[in-house]
């Protein structure tokens, strides 16, 4: 069993940052692939970004060069440190945790956080 609490998340101007926080508990998080998602009223679920055990990341090509994605295995938590915010990129960001490296499917992790509210006004 994983647990996972997003943190960080808030109301910023365009062009503004924000750095999001994932805090695992549980069996080994260390081990685990880590992803980030975001959802917009009325629109699916999207891929943000992805981290393996080992640290490769996977980012979308939406926020390329905007957002990174990193880990501290030693605090058992994920983080996204999101630069440049665009309105575009208000949502609930969630954090889950899977086997496959750089899975950009929801179906492809079986742990959720709860989510956390990013909103960029313009």
């Amino acid at each position: 069993q994983v647990q996972l609490v997003e943190s960080g998340g808030g109301l910023v101007q365009a062009g503004g940052s924000l750095r999001l926080s994932c805090a695992a508990s549980g069996r080994t998080f260390s081990s685990a692939a880590v992803g980030w998602f975001r959802q917009a009223p009325g629109k699916e679920r999207e891929f943000v970004a992805a981290i393996s055990r080992l640290g490769t990341t996977y980012p979308a090509d939406s926020v390329k060069g905007r957002f990174t994605i990193s880990r501290d295995n030693a605090k058992n938590t994920v983080y996204l440190q999101m630069n440049s915010l665009k309105p575009e990129d208000t949502a609930v960001y969630y954090c889950a945790s899977g086997w496959v490296a750089g899975g950009s499917s929801p179906h492809q992790y079986d742990y959720w956080g709860q989510g956390t509210q990013v909103t960029v006004s313009s």
